[in-house]
């Protein structure tokens, strides 16, 4: 498959197909959708949000040099575009606010893993912005640890520490035990 995301970009850089990007957004949209709206909290915006990164994605395309994955480059440019509008919006910080009141206001207690439904934005309201996106790219994503360090400009070794961190943040707030070696 990412052999026919290098081929859809380059009709699409050679040739400004629109079809072929089309196809690109088809295939990537649902998951850089479902990756700002878990950074965000807020669909709507994440939406929005999705929409700059593909006029983003649109406007340099011809900068994708092939390296890694497609989904992965689309992702890098997802994040810049969620920290770009961080920074010019008050908004972030309500929805963080509002989700960190949340968690505490209907906390409930999360001793037996096994017998509850997790509230995985509960979970990622304890970790700070950058933990949460690396967790959302490795997890959700299914990036690797290389393509996670290409998207957000961290070294692998740092990369590797902050999911180390995120799991041990998210462990500790909800009393999850461990069970690697039971």
């Amino acid at each position: 498959m990412d052999g026919d995301d290098q081929y859809l970009v380059a009709r699409a850089v050679s040739a400004q197909d629109t079809a072929a990007f089309g196809e690109l957004i088809r295939r990537h949209q649902s998951q850089i959708r479902n990756f700002l709206r878990k950074l965000t909290g807020d669909i709507s915006f994440a939406d929005d949000l999705a929409q700059d990164c593909f006029l983003h994605a649109w406007n340099k395309l011809q900068t994708f040099t092939g390296r890694g994955s497609f989904v992965g480059w689309l992702l890098k440019i997802a994040y810049t575009t969620f920290l770009q509008s961080k920074r010019k919006s008050k908004r972030y910080s309500e929805v963080l606010d509002s989700a960190g009141h949340a968690a505490v206001i209907e906390g409930r207690s999360y001793t037996n893993p096994k017998d509850e439904v997790h509230d995985l934005g509960k979970m990622l309201a304890v970790l700070t912005e950058e933990e949460r996106a690396i967790m959302v790219m490795s997890y959700a994503c299914g990036l690797s640890h290389r393509e996670i360090g290409e998207a957000t400009g961290q070294p692998v070794g740092t990369i590797k520490s902050m999911i180390y961190r995120g799991k041990e943040k998210i462990r500790t707030n909800f009393d999850i035990e461990d069970h690697k070696h039971g």
